[in-house]
């Protein structure tokens, strides 16, 4: 078994995303295999330029790779309001020196975790839309995921999109109920992980900044859109990152402290509900489980895991 972690990052780039995409290329150890791109802050072209420009400020190479375009059954629904319209807080970035590779993300998806049998840590940051269709396509390759870190959902709590559900799950439901049913090891680390003491202070905003490195600068800058929509329409405490915070799980599995398994399911049929991720907490269904819910995590942890990879 090699001594090193495989990461594949399945992302629609935008503010945050950028951050765990940092986080991921200065935590070592890790080797990132490949990034793929999904429909759902922003498009997926626009989500590929991200990752490239974010890759060129970490002087990375990884390659790039182009997914579905839109949900399986759903029309797009991106996040300018929260992000901007080009994801990264309208700060119009210089276009990226590379391309992205022509391969399909889902191809790579299903090429790279046959190829890495059990070695795989795959990293979702978007909607499920990507690997929803790899499962379609190859059902053996759930068993052969080492583990699935998954940034979705709300663990029997609010709603950031609306009342009820998170925005990766709420826009592609159907294909988070894929994902969830797949059989694969998979935790869900849900957007009220980002909250509270989880979330950047202005104290903690500003000692990022004073880092001086072209990353940090990056994170907090192309941040600053998403932190006053946090606090203007979600009445926020500070920044929330929950792309970061779902990376930081994945890197460093320790800063969990409370977690357990149970029967995760998706709402797909009412507008209401829709993309709620309906968490058997007390087990009443006797189903069985499918999903390790991250409950809590280490928060002075989890930030000195982010001030350390901006620092580099």
């Amino acid at each position: 078994m090699r001594q090193f972690l495989i990461v594949l990052i399945d992302t629609d780039t935008a503010s945050d995303d950028a951050v765990a995409l940092i986080m991921a290329h200065r935590w070592p150890g890790v080797c990132v295999h490949a990034v793929t791109i999904v429909s759902g802050n922003v498009s997926v072209q626009q989500g590929g330029k991200n990752a490239l420009y974010v890759l060129e400020v970490c002087n990375a190479s990884t390659p790039v790779y182009i997914g579905c375009s839109k949900p399986m059954l759903r029309p797009n629904n991106y996040a300018y309001w929260f992000h901007g319209e080009d994801g990264m807080g309208n700060k119009n970035y210089p276009e990226p020196q590379r391309k992205a590779c022509s391969t399909h993300a889902v191809d790579v998806i299903i090429d790279t975790i046959k190829t890495y049998p059990g070695e795989i840590t795959l990293v979702t940051l978007g909607p499920l839309t990507n690997i929803a269709t790899a499962l379609l396509r190859a059902p053996e390759i759930a068993s052969l995921v080492q583990r699935c870190v998954i940034m979705g959902g709300a663990a029997n709590t609010l709603g950031n999109v609306t009342p009820a559900a998170e925005y990766n799950i709420w826009v592609d439901p159907e294909a988070a109920k894929i994902v969830f049913h797949s059989g694969m090891p998979m935790e869900m680390v849900g957007w009220e992980l980002s909250r509270h003491e989880a979330a950047l202070t202005s104290a903690e905003i500003q000692a990022i900044a004073n880092l001086g490195t072209q990353t940090a600068r990056l994170a907090i800058e192309c941040n600053q859109k998403s932190l006053d929509a946090s606090m203007n329409v979600q009445a926020a405490s500070g920044l929330m990152l929950p792309d970061p915070v779902a990376m930081a799980v994945a890197l460093e599995p320790n800063i969990i402290e409370r977690q357990g398994k149970y029967f995760v399911d998706v709402e797909i049929t009412s507008e209401l509900t829709r993309g709620a991720t309906v968490v058997d907490e007390l087990k009443v269904l006797g189903k069985t489980p499918n999903m390790t819910v991250i409950w809590a995590i280490d928060t002075s942890r989890w930030k000195e895991i982010l001030s350390h990879c901006l620092a580099l």
